[in-house]
């Protein structure tokens, strides 16, 4: 049974991604739309809220999202940039993603610092 909960987790997954996919080619507005909301978090929260029933786990998942959504923006600000100056793609794409994990560290420390724990 276990294996079945798995599959189906997956499954569903995929499909949400898939569709945000889909709908991008037919309209980046909507896609941006699906796209901006936490689908990825909230999948995680209500598989771990099936799975656990651990509220309190749920609280310090959601905490810990809402810190790292932050130095997660990065790439979302960098990488249009890259591509309205016309860089290639893969090297646009690399770029945000090596600021965006930069980002997370500086964050990580920040919040460390600070006395907050994820």
């Amino acid at each position: 049974m276990n294996l079945i909960y798995t599959i189906v987790k997956v499954l569903l997954s995929s499909i949400v991604l898939v569709a945000v996919s889909e709908i991008s080619k037919r309209s980046t507005f909507m896609g941006s739309i699906l796209a901006s909301i936490p689908l990825v978090s909230l999948l995680a929260i209500i598989w771990l809220y099936i799975d656990t029933k651990d509220t309190a786990q749920i609280a310090s998942l959601s905490s810990g999202i809402f810190w790292l959504v932050i130095p997660s923006l990065v790439f979302f600000i960098v990488l249009p940039v890259l591509l309205k100056r016309s860089l290639n793609f893969w090297l646009s794409l690399a770029i945000s993603l090596a600021l965006t994990i930069i980002a997370y560290f500086i964050m990580l420390f920040i919040l460390k610092k600070s006395g907050i724990q994820l």
